[in-house]
């Protein structure tokens, strides 16, 4: 069985996550379509609007046959680190083939990522962390090639490309044209509508437009999370730290402790305490992934030690998906967790901070031990 993968993270699943899903097995013809999907916290430094195993379920019914989680020590990262835990994932699981959706798919990923990654060494490229990452793309992307690069899609998938070129046997880049809205688009256009501007409808009590019947009724029936929900809790915790201990949250630097402890005791609720942080060293995602870090107590120690233990947690597949699982099990090169048991939470173990992290959400039902993968039989239109 061949399989073919996608990086995700659903956050809800819309129309034009169905449309990816499809193209994967209808590009690639392939057997198996694996999702690394992020679990309950995404990349921008958030909660996921429904928690993995809904959004799993709904993967699972609309194309995916395997989903897999990428552990808050992999999703909540700048864009490299992101790529780079995704993609550790998938060369672990035997995927040779990836797709992903972008608004230029006609460019040559890999061969724009080994320019980048020939003069990034010689270079300040990608060190200056008061633009965000898009913005340091797209500048040495215009030296290289007269063009602005500024679609977030595009931009990513150049990430996806430099982590894949240091894996050991990189991975065959399928690039397809993304469909629907600009990524943080707050209009809709033929049916699709952004993940941001759906979150937003939802949490304002609008009917969420672009997405299939299950996502709608999903949001409609489950406790969505957001920002502002947490914020006492982070409020809580910067209040009653040690200095030393906020010192030792990843990616605390520069006396930031120092400036989240004086802001967060006028601030009125999340993005007023983030909008009296920022200044023009920080970009808000920075300060968006920071806040999260020491809301979930994420230190650096703990970090840089989960990204050299990482694991694969299956959240849910199908029976093709277990076909596959069943035939890649002695070739996986990360330990395959595919029921959590108490000892896998202990405090030593691989699984301690996903588990820890997502107790923060366990009053909406149990997130890891407990909790046995998601099984559908088949999601085959044919079938």
């Amino acid at each position: 069985m061949r399989a073919v993968g996608l990086i995700a993270e659903f956050n809800p699943l819309h129309f034009g996550h169905v449309y990816a899903l499809e193209q994967a097995r209808q590009r690639t013809g392939a057997d198996v379509v694996v999702v690394v999907m992020s679990g309950n916290f995404v990349q921008r430094g958030e909660p996921a609007i429904l928690d993995k195993w809904h959004r799993a379920k709904l993967a699972l019914a609309h194309g995916a046959d395997l989903v897999v989680e990428l552990p808050v020590t992999d999703a909540v990262q700048a864009a490299d680190e992101f790529a780079q835990g995704a993609f550790a994932h998938l060369e672990a699981l035997g995927v040779d083939q990836l797709v992903f959706g972008t608004e230029n798919p006609t460019l040559d990923y890999m061969a724009l990522a080994q320019a980048i990654d020939t003069q990034a060494p010689q270079t300040d490229l990608f060190r200056d962390f008061t633009q965000t990452y898009a913005s340091q793309v797209n500048r040495y992307f215009q030296t290289i090639t007269d063009h602005d690069l500024t679609a977030s899609n595009t931009i990513l998938g150049l990430t996806y490309a430099r982590a894949n070129a240091r894996l050991r046997q990189p991975l065959t880049l399928i690039p397809i044209a993304r469909q629907g809205v600009a990524h943080d688009a707050e209009y809709s256009v033929d049916g699709y509508m952004s993940a941001s501007a759906i979150r937003q409808a939802v949490w304002n009590g609008d009917e969420a437009v672009g997405v299939p019947t299950d996502t709608a009724l999903a949001l409609k029936q489950r406790n969505q999370m957001q920002w502002n929900r947490l914020y006492p809790l982070l409020k809580y915790r910067l209040q009653t730290s040690r200095i030393e201990e906020l010192q030792a949250i990843y990616t605390m630097s520069e006396g930031l402790e120092y400036r989240l402890t004086q802001q967060v005791a006028s601030a009125f609720g999340f993005e007023d305490f983030l909008t009296a942080v920022k200044s023009k060293r920080y970009t808000f995602a920075r300060l968006r992934r920071l806040a999260l870090y020491t809301l979930l107590n994420l230190t650096t120690t703990e970090v840089k030690w989960a990204q050299t233990h990482r694991f694969l947690h299956v959240l849910g597949f199908t029976s093709t998906g277990r076909e596959y699982l069943h035939q890649v099990k002695k070739s996986i090169s990360l330990p395959l967790v595919t029921r959590v048991s108490q000892a896998m939470v202990a405090p030593t173990r691989r699984l301690a901070l996903v588990h820890r992290s997502d107790q923060i959400l366990a009053l909406s039902g149990p997130q890891n031990f407990g909790h046995p993968p998601i099984m559908i039989e088949s999601n085959r239109k044919e079938d």
